[in-house]
């Protein structure tokens, strides 16, 4: 088959197939972290909780995250008018907003350790900030990847008006992992 018979047996589908299977993963992610949260809630409720401050870097992070997706989102904005400059400057910040996200992640761990709060079966309330925001973190690594295919194919000139599928995708991915990040830092702070 040739490529375009391929592409119009897709343009068929109510939903981009590759797009489906995104929407999938994410499902599969809240679930994930709705299992997470509400095991968070049950064992909290059994008793043996120590309430400790979170890291004052979990904001910065958000931050960083925020701002990482409105550049992304920036990006497409600049495809759908082939600023071909614009693309790859947007995604390349909103790349490294995440890769700043990451290190903040690190250092906020390391911030946890120096309060003496570390990953222990002793007292569950510790290692769940440490699954929660790791597993988390294997998800914006995940972005991250996709997100550098994405900066790889703005400078080889493949994003642009016509050819969006990829770049749309990686957008509402980030856009996901940002969205949660936001619940589950609240949700840390909120249920200490």
């Amino acid at each position: 088959m040739t490529s375009s018979v391929i592409k119009n047996e897709e343009a068929n589908y109510v939903i981009n197939p590759k797009k489906f299977v995104l929407w999938l993963l994410i499902v599969a992610s809240v679930m994930l972290f709705a299992g997470f949260t509400s095991a968070y809630i049950v064992r909290r409720g059994e008793g043996n909780w120590e309430i400790f401050n979170l890291p004052s870097l979990f904001a910065v992070n958000t931050l960083l995250i925020i701002l990482s997706s409105l550049f992304i989102q920036l990006s497409y904005t600049a495809a759908k008018k082939d600023q071909m400059a614009r693309i790859k400057s947007f995604i390349g910040i909103a790349f490294l907003l995440g890769i700043g996200f990451c290190f903040g992640q690190y250092y906020a761990w390391k911030q946890l350790i120096a309060d003496n709060v570390f990953f222990a079966f002793s007292n569950p309330s510790n290692s769940f900030v440490y699954v929660i925001s790791g597993v988390h973190l294997f998800h914006v690594i995940a972005g991250l990847v996709f997100m550098a295919i994405m900066l790889i194919q703005s400078f080889q000139n493949k994003i642009h008006k016509t050819a969006l599928l990829y770049l749309n995708m990686c957008i509402t991915y980030w856009h996901f992992i940002g969205i949660l990040w936001i619940y589950l830092y609240l949700f840390l702070y909120l249920y200490r």
